[in-house]
């Protein structure tokens, strides 16, 4: 039997299409629900206690924790009195504004090389993604030490020496970090170059053949099919960046609060309020890169 009420048949297909958007949410919200529940029983605990300790003075003892409540005190005396953790921010705030572009464009760029039909292109996958599998733990830490990941005779170069006296004492410090610390920025490139490689196998090769046909020349197919179709990415490649670089064993202000920690004059309280500062910086800097880039993305997508 077959329905002649246009209505109705306009109405099946709407049906079936918030049934599909609503198992694939259901399919997103399962996923994330793992990640919940860990942070939940994990987490959360240790994160509001950390909190507790901020606003307390913290004593160790062979028995117990003793706390004194000072209430803001460790926050003022950290933005206020604290001239070393502030210059850390201010660095940290833009080396991650500098690093971050430079870590998608590679990103793009190879992921764009490595969707070409080319022969061992699965080990170059493998290439590309290894820093990732060993830039973690005690092994990154060695790297480091022996020099491996920077290139400090860069700093060295006379024409470079001057180019740095000529910028101001706030850009001097991250500049020096982009030249010396190039290969290591590199290194964090492995996940986004795979996100973004994804990104465009997704893409309808339909259209590029269209496009093709009109006569519209590379760099036009570039800006015009390829950079709007990887502005999702783009934005989560973003904050996995920006995530990545604030929590890496060797940034230089989990070093500070770490070392604060077991500091007379600091101490747990202290080093939990530099903390909470730290967090709160890296959640604007997430916030200001989302804000800008999913405006871009909702552009690039109409």
């Amino acid at each position: 039997m077959t329905t002649s009420n246009p209505t109705i048949r306009r109405a099946v297909p709407v049906r079936r299409e918030i049934s599909l958007r609503m198992r694939e949410a259901l399919h997103g919200y399962a996923f994330i629900l793992i990640w919940v529940v860990g942070f939940a029983l994990f987490a959360a605990i240790p994160l509001y206690e950390t909190f507790q300790y901020s606003l307390n003075q913290v004593s160790v003892t062979t028995g117990s924790i003793e706390l004194s409540f000072v209430e803001w005190a460790n926050y003022s005396r950290a933005i206020l009195t604290d001239p070393n953790f502030i210059e850390l921010l201010i660095g940290y705030t833009i080396e991650t504004l500098v690093s971050v572009p430079i870590v998608l464009i590679f990103a793009m760029v190879v992921a764009m090389l490595l969707n070409f039909d080319f022969k061992f292109k699965g080990l170059f996958r493998v290439i590309f993604f290894l820093p990732i599998v060993i830039t973690s733990g005690p092994v990154i830490k060695e790297l480091t030490a022996q020099g491996a990941a920077s290139a400090p005779g860069i700093a060295d170069v006379p024409a470079v020496i001057d180019f740095l006296e000529q910028l101001p004492r706030a850009l001097r410090s991250p500049t020096e970090y982009l030249l010396t610390s190039f290969v290591l920025i590199l290194w964090f490139s492995g996940v986004q170059i795979l996100i973004y490689l994804s990104s465009l196998q997704k893409v309808d090769q339909s259209i590029y053949e269209a496009a093709a046909i009109d006569g519209a020349s590379g760099w036009a197919t570039f800006w015009k099919i390829t950079l709007p179709s990887l502005s999702t990415a783009t934005v989560l490649n973003a904050v996995y960046t920006i995530v990545t670089l604030s929590h890496f064993s060797e940034n230089k202000v989990i070093q500070y609060i770490y070392a604060q920690t077991y500091d007379i004059q600091g101490g747990i309280g202290y080093a939990s309020a530099m903390a909470f500062i730290y967090l709160a910086v890296m959640i604007l800097l997430l916030g200001i890169v989302y804000f800008f880039l999913s405006h871009w993305a909702r552009r690039g997508s109409r």
